[in-house]
């Protein structure tokens, strides 16, 4: 199934992903049927007094997860350039990127509480869905393959979009002044180096977990907290040497102030050390 996966899906990283309207149209639809069917379903089996979970009000262990889920979420802001720059009048943009948030936290946290209510702790599976798929609430087969396969929907749809991205973040981190790539270089390193260290860590482990807790704690800190306090503060530099320091820029954030990247940057140091030490004490009781 990886190689029928990386064969089927692979190729597209080697060319451009353009007009993908239609795409991630469809996609966004069966993520609302699939989010709303399993919320249904688990508030169904809550209500006749099956619900099996007993959640505990605080797990420390579980940080380093956390920050796995955390820079998924976050990844809903891979799309936000290409939702604001059509907008011709942005004058209410930041009230309707704030309503988007405010949709989607309360989404996670419907997901999140429901299922944690639904099912117990140890027979949660790491792809949520597959919980669904031998459940006794579905008597109907096709709901059950829907949600069992959600993922491989979502994931076919956004690999190509991410690896395109991540290909095009390589040219543009190895770009020469003035210089062009040879077209080995261009057509066939680049997008090998974006496709081959996925397949190799799939192929590798199965442990979902592990891996989003891992990827998490350590590359999700960096693209959530560093690397976007670091492009604040370099644009801002930008802005000012190409505009003029007088110049009024009437969209500002409600967080201009420079204190605000420093305190990003400070919490991206202490939740890097927090989670370091978390793993390496769970790493020494096991």
């Amino acid at each position: 199934f990886q190689a029928a996966f990386t064969l089927l899906l692979g190729p597209f990283t080697f060319f451009n992903v353009q007009k993908t309207k239609y795409l991630q149209i469809m996609t966004s639809l069966m993520r609302w049927i699939a989010f709303i069917l399993m919320i249904i379903l688990a508030l169904i089996r809550i209500s006749r007094g099956q619900a099996e979970g007993h959640p505990s009000m605080a797990q420390l262990s579980g940080i380093r997860n956390l920050f796995g889920v955390c820079v998924y979420s976050f990844m809903c802001q891979h799309s936000l350039p290409s939702l604001i720059t059509p907008i011709s009048k942005k004058k209410h943009v930041n009230k309707l990127v704030l309503l988007d948030y405010i949709l989607i936290l309360a989404f996670y946290s419907l997901l999140s509480f429901t299922a944690i209510y639904c099912f117990r702790n140890d027979t949660l599976m790491d792809m949520y869905t597959l919980n669904f798929t031998n459940c006794e609430i579905i008597s109907v087969a096709f709901i059950r393959y829907f949600l069992g396969l959600f993922p491989v929907f979502t994931i076919s749809t956004n690999f190509p979009i991410i690896a395109v991205t991540l290909r095009n973040n390589w040219k543009t981190l190895f770009h020469r002044e003035g210089g062009t790539y040879p077209w080995v270089v261009d057509r066939i390193v680049f997008p090998a180096i974006t496709l081959i260290p996925p397949v190799l860590v799939a192929f590798c482990t199965h442990d979902l977990e592990s891996l989003v807790g891992i990827t998490g704690a350590y590359a999700g800190n960096g693209i959530q907290y560093l690397i976007p306090a670091f492009l604040a503060y370099c644009s801002r530099k930008d802005t000012q040497l190409v505009f003029g320091s007088g110049t009024v820029n009437k969209h500002l954030s409600p967080f201009r102030h420079t204190f605000w990247i420093v305190f990003v940057l400070i919490w991206g140091f202490s939740c890097f050390v927090f989670v370091t030490a978390n793993i390496v004490l769970s790493e020494s009781k096991l």
